[in-house]
C-alpha cells in the first residue's frame, strides 16, 4: 500500500513541475509591448535604420532571451518601393510564437518567403550582440518582426571566435 501512495506522489509532483514549466514557457515571460513604444525599423541601402510607416502594431517580448521578440503590423508602403530602398535578409527563418499570440503564424510567414508573396528585410543588425531584427513584408501589406541570430552570434554563442568582419563580443 504504501508503494502506492509514493508511486502516486511522484506523479503528482511531476504533473505539477510539468505544468509549471508549460505555463512558464508559454505565458509567464512574455509580456505585451505597450502600444505606441514600438517603431518598425527598416536598414536602408545605405546601411541607416530608419523607421518606417507602420499601423495596428502588436508585438510581444521577453528578458529572457533575445529571440523571443514577435511583432505584427501593417503598412501603406508597397513591397515594391520596400525592396528598392531597404536592405533585404537572405537568411529569414521566422521563429514560432506562442500559440495565443495569434496574429503571428512562423509557418504561413516561412511559406510566404518561400513562395515570394512576402520579402524580408533587414530590421536592425546586432539589435542585441549577435541578434538582427528581421522584418518580413507580405504583398497585401501586412508585416511581421522576430528576432534571430546572426552569422556572427551563431559562431560566438557555440564557443569559437567571431568571424571576420562581426564586432568583437561584449565582455561578459
Amino acid at each position: 500500500m504504501q508503494g502506492k501512495w509514493i508511486a502516486g506522489m511522484i506523479v503528482a509532483v511531476a504533473a505539477v513541475a510539468g505544468a509549471a514549466m508549460y505555463y512558464l514557457q508559454v505565458y509567464y515571460y512574455y509580456d505585451p509591448v505597450p502600444a505606441g513604444s514600438l517603431q518598425i525599423r527598416l536598414t536602408s541601402v545605405s546601411g541607416v535604420a530608419e523607421a518606417i510607416p507602420a499601423g495596428e502594431v502588436e508585438a510581444i517580448d521577453a528578458n529572457s532571451s533575445p529571440i523571443r521578440f514577435r511583432a505584427c503590423f501593417e503598412t501603406p508602403v508597397s513591397l515594391a518601393t520596400l525592396t528598392e530602398t531597404y536592405e533585404l535578409y537572405e537568411a529569414a527563418e521566422p521563429l514560432t510564437a506562442p500559440g495565443w499570440f495569434s496574429c503571428f503564424d512562423a509557418g504561413a510567414i516561412g511559406a510566404a518567403l518561400e513562395d515570394g508573396s512576402a520579402v524580408a528585410f533587414l530590421g536592425e543588425e546586432n539589435v542585441h550582440y549577435g541578434i538582427d531584427r528581421v522584418v518580413a513584408v507580405m504583398q497585401d501589406g501586412r508585416g511581421y518582426a522576430w528576432q534571430q541570430i546572426n552569422h556572427c552570434g551563431e559562431k560566438v554563442f557555440d564557443g569559437e571566435p567571431a568571424p571576420e568582419g562581426c564586432p568583437p563580443p561584449p565582455q561578459e
